[in-house]
């Protein structure tokens, strides 16, 4: 088994597919205002948005994209007017992260982790 596409609700697509075109994923399908697919530009995985009238409550739904060169790409999304919450900082389970909001109030975390992303020094071997 292998875990390669993410569905997350969003109120208005019309907003949301340019959000996360501007973060560099390529639009594959477009079927407004129901749905929209994106692949990932390493790896192959694809996330999609799905339109629903009312959004998670609580704590809500989090996603996490990995960037090898975590720090270059958030200065180029910067530049390009995305706002971070966080910028690249160190956490204590040994990966870098920087945290963002989508449109619709999803937590993004970019993050880069390396090896310790499956093998951190306290995974149960």
């Amino acid at each position: 088994m292998n875990l390669n596409q993410i569905t997350i609700p969003s109120i208005d697509l019309t907003i949301s597919i340019p959000f996360y075109q501007k973060l560099g994923l390529q639009l594959i399908v477009k079927s407004i205002p129901q749905y929209a697919r994106f692949v990932c530009p390493d790896g192959g995985s694809t996330f999609s948005l799905h339109q629903t009238e009312q959004l998670p409550t609580g704590q809500g739904i989090t996603v996490y994209f990995e960037c090898k060169q975590l720090d270059e790409y958030v200065e180029e999304l910067t530049k390009k007017g995305i706002v971070f919450e966080e910028l690249p900082t160190d956490k204590p389970w040994l990966w870098r992260e920087a945290r963002l909001k989508d449109p619709d109030g999803n937590q993004l975390i970019l993050y880069y982790a390396g090896e310790n992303r499956l093998s951190p020094p306290w995974r149960i071997k």
